[in-house]
C-alpha cells in the first residue's frame, strides 16, 4: 500500500511535532517535510511534491497561509491543500477555499477527523471540522435559501468528504439521483466543484 506523502506548514514547532507524531501511527502517511512559512511552504512543495500540504493560514510573518495556498494551486492546480487552523470565521473559510484549498480543518479536530481529512484530500474530496460543517448546515436550511431541503442537506454532507455512493446511501437515494442533485447545485450557484458550492453557500449567507 502507497502511503499518502504530508507537508506540514505551521509557524509554530511543536504544532508540527505533534501532527508528525500523530500522522506517524498511521501506515498509509509519511511526513516528508515542514514549512515554518509560506515562502518556505512554496520551496518545498516544489522539492517534495506532497500528496497533501497541511497548511495553517496565520504565519508569524511574511506570505500567509491564504497566500501561500494560491500561489501554490497555480503552480500545480492538482496540488491538495488542507487548512489546519483555529481560524473559523465564514470569511476565512471563503478564503481558503477560493484559494484552493481542499478542506478545512479546525486545531481542535479529533486524530480521526485529522486522519480522514488527508485520506480525504488525498483523493480530491473536500472535507470540513464538524463544528464548520454543522454551522453551515444550519445556514442552509433557512427557508430563504435558493437550495431546496434536499438539496441544502446534501450539500451539507459534501463537507464530510462523501463519494456519490456514500451519499446516496445516507439519504437513500441511488447515485444517479445524487448526480442529478449535484447538478441542480451547481447550476443554482454558478459553480461546478463541491468546494466552490460550500464556499459560495457560506458567501451567500454572509451577504444576507
Amino acid at each position: 500500500m502507497s502511503s499518502i506523502t504530508v507537508l506540514l506548514v505551521d509557524d509554530h514547532l511543536v504544532v508540527r511535532s505533534g501532527l508528525r507524531a500523530l500522522l506517524g501511527t498511521q501506515p498509509d502517511m509519511e511526513v516528508i517535510g515542514e514549512a515554518a512559512s509560506g515562502e518556505e511552504a512554496l520551496e518545498r512543495v516544489r522539492e517534495h511534491s506532497p500528496g497533501v500540504v497541511v497548511m495553517d493560514l496565520a504565519m508569524g510573518s511574511g506570505m500567509d497561509g491564504i497566500e501561500a495556498i494560491r500561489k501554490i494551486r497555480e503552480r500545480n492546480s492538482g496540488q491538495a491543500v488542507l487548512v489546519f487552523t483555529t481560524y473559523d470565521s465564514d470569511a476565512d473559510i471563503v478564503r481558503a477555499v477560493d484559494a484552493g484549498a481542499m478542506g478545512y480543518l479546525l486545531k481542535d479536530a479529533t486524530p480521526e477527523e485529522i486522519f480522514t481529512a488527508i485520506r480525504g484530500a488525498a483523493e480530491g474530496k473536500s472535507v470540513m471540522s464538524p463544528p464548520v460543517a454543522s454551522r453551515l448546515f444550519q445556514q442552509l436550511r433557512n427557508p430563504e435559501e435558493i437550495l431546496t431541503p434536499r438539496e441544502a442537506e446534501l450539500l451539507s454532507l459534501l463537507t464530510e468528504g462523501l463519494g456519490n455512493r456514500e451519499l446516496g446511501r445516507r439519504l437513500f437515494i441511488s447515485e444517479a439521483t445524487v448526480k442529478t442533485h449535484l447538478a441542480h447545485i451547481y447550476a443554482k450557484l454558478g459553480v461546478d466543484t463541491r468546494a466552490a458550492a460550500i464556499a459560495t453557500a457560506i458567501r451567500r449567507e454572509g451577504m444576507r
